[in-house]
């Protein structure tokens, strides 16, 4: 079990290194020997892990994939919303996260499935506006599954322009504004009126996540 758990945290360190490395100089110009430098492994822990420079790069694509549980809340929209703000907030403050999207985003990137966590982000949200469609959350002409791509797309749109002007600072704000024009034209009043789109929303979510013993980690 030592050794198994020895291996975990390796693997791990070496996705962090990456990241960072991906995060800071771009896939194209990232190198193993850099990723090797900063994760402080041998190269031959981190062949037995990675078989090369792309299955480093999908590693880091599949950590967006791994939601962190976030508490359920009375309305499928807050949830929803919580979602973003939780992934607005990390965008700001976690290299493994910024990386993840980044080499989502990034047309340069050649060689990798990019529409993989595009795919499972638009699943995640269309499971949300179904479940709040069920509920009666939604106005009746609303299509879960065409509101997710929508949303989808807007929230990368508005987080690469964030990052351009200002290196994403402004990520809460501007997707809390995002919210605040779409929702009404999706909720019904009743429910849009309990909603929390505020830009500090993630924070406060993620510092709920930080007490709780466990999720700390995983939020890291």
């Amino acid at each position: 079990m030592a050794q198994q758990a020895r291996a975990i945290q390796t693997r791990r360190s070496i996705l962090v290194a990456a990241a960072a490395v991906f995060d800071e100089r771009g896939y194209s110009s990232a190198t193993i020997s850099e990723i090797l430098t900063r994760a402080g492994v041998t190269k031959g822990a981190l062949y037995f892990h990675f078989n090369s420079k792309e299955e480093l790069a999908l590693g880091v694509m599949d950590l967006q994939l791994d939601i962190v549980p976030l508490p359920p809340q009375l309305t499928k929209l807050q949830e929803l919303v919580d979602q973003g703000m939780l992934l607005a907030h990390q965008l700001r403050n976690e290299p493994l996260v910024r990386a993840s999207v980044g080499l989502a985003m990034d047309q340069g990137v050649e060689g990798l499935d990019r529409g993989t966590p595009f795919r499972a982000w638009i699943d995640r949200l269309e499971h949300l506006l179904s479940a709040a469609k069920n509920q009666g959350e939604l106005l009746p002409h609303v299509q879960p599954g065409e509101t997710a791509e929508l949303l989808a797309g807007a929230f990368s749109g508005v987080q690469v322009m964030s990052q351009v002007l200002c290196n994403r600072e402004d990520l809460g704000h501007r997707i809390s504004v995002l919210l605040h024009y779409i929702l009404p034209s999706i909720s019904t009043p009743a429910v849009l009126a309990t909603l929390d789109m505020a830009e500090d929303r993630g924070e406060r979510l993620y510092a709920s996540l930080e007490s709780v013993p466990g999720q700390a980690a995983a939020t890291a």
